[in-house]
């Protein structure tokens, strides 16, 4: 009974944080295709004051003014996701997919989805193996691995033929979008696809809130900027003006083998681009410490952020990286509450601290 009272308690202070989560989870927004998750957002940074500008990629960057506008800091996340396209239309009517992003075609065996057409229509679906039926198959045929060419997504009308399919409207290339199976358990545990990176998006508009409700501001002027192809690797481009340092809010990877956790905030050491700056992950260890923030740093060989492609494609820039630890990424993924109210205070005071 104590372990659920502490879970309302944290429940109650990310009330504004959590809603957005599901809100955003709801909304489909594979790389591509994000423009209803991205009017979503601009909508609450207007309801929250900060101007917001649109990039030629149709990205989002609202901006608040602190008390030092001399050197300016960027804080990052992604609201696409990974997801399809069609690849090919086969005989039987079905739909051979492609992946967007880092899939893993074993995590989307039975799920729901649908595909959108290039002129808005959806047609449900599922994705299934060639030979799901298991009476119908010998074993090893029924249990062969799943690629991209040994699995299908049956479209939920009625067509038998690669003309039938062709009829709705559907071509090579559109776009297919899985459900992301949401369900915040009583024990604290949110469970979901996307959790990377829509967690991140609201916790950043978050944080703005929860400062500006406290008469709280930011100790250098801060561009917020929600990107929308990072999951397809480029997702921050345009860095502002005066920009020294660029943070970005993103999944810590929960698994036999790393050091994150379900219940701490993963400040990243280095991914598989770059090590992050040194100097700025101590000043993170730092607050996370002296204000009592249970933390994780970390550091992944198959992961990449915004801030590190940043640098690689050559922006000179400190990159820092943290954000809420959660279990099987890019699979079905799981956080807990813990550790999004751990993101939600490191980011809070990450953006009242001083510039290095």
């Amino acid at each position: 009974m104590k372990n659920v009272k502490n879970v309302q308690s944290v429940k109650k202070k990310l009330d504004y944080t959590l809603k957005l989560t599901l809100d955003l989870l709801a909304i489909p927004s594979v790389s591509g295709d994000c423009d209803a998750a991205l009017a979503r957002v601009r909508k609450e940074f207007n309801d929250l004051g900060l101007p917001c500008r649109e990039t030629n990629k149709r990205a989002l960057i609202a901006t608040w003014n602190g008390a030092d506008d001399s050197r300016h800091r960027l804080i990052a996340a992604h609201i696409d996701t990974l997801g399809a396209d069609v690849r090919l239309i086969k005989e039987n009517g079905r739909l051979r997919l492609r992946p967007i992003g880092g899939l893993d075609w074993r995590s989307l065996a039975g799920e729901n989805g649908f595909v959108r057409t290039l002129e808005g229509k959806e047609y449900r679906g599922t994705l299934m193996p060639d030979h799901a039926a298991r009476h119908a198959f010998p074993e090893e045929v029924r249990n062969e691995p799943h690629t991209l060419d040994t699995v299908e997504f049956r479209l939920d009308v009625r067509t038998g033929s690669k003309s039938e399919t062709e009829a709705l409207g559907i071509h090579c290339g559109d776009l297919v979008f899985f459900d992301p199976r949401t369900e915040l358990t009583d024990t604290g545990y949110l469970k979901s696809r996307f959790l990377d990176d829509k967690a991140g998006v609201a916790l950043i508009l978050g944080a703005i809130r929860q400062m500006k409700e406290q008469g709280l501001s930011p100790a250098h002027t801060t561009h917020f900027y929600i990107t929308n192809y990072e999951e397809i690797g480029h997702g921050a481009p345009v860095i502002p003006e005066r920009t020294v340092e660029f943070t970005a809010i993103d999944i810590g990877v929960v698994a036999e083998g790393t050091a994150s956790s379900e219940h701490a905030v993963t400040i990243l050491a280095r991914d598989n681009i770059t090590h992050y700056d040194r100097p700025g992950i101590l000043q993170l260890k730092r607050l996370a410490e002296e204000h009592d923030i249970p933390y994780r740093i970390d550091g992944y060989q198959n992961y990449g952020s915004d801030a590190s492609v940043a640098l690689r494609c050559g922006k000179d820039l400190s990159a820092l990286c943290f954000g809420p630890g959660a279990e099987a990424t890019h699979h079905y993924e799981r956080t807990h509450l813990d550790s999004l109210e751990a993101t939600l205070r490191l980011l809070i005071l990450h953006l009242q601290t001083q510039l290095l």
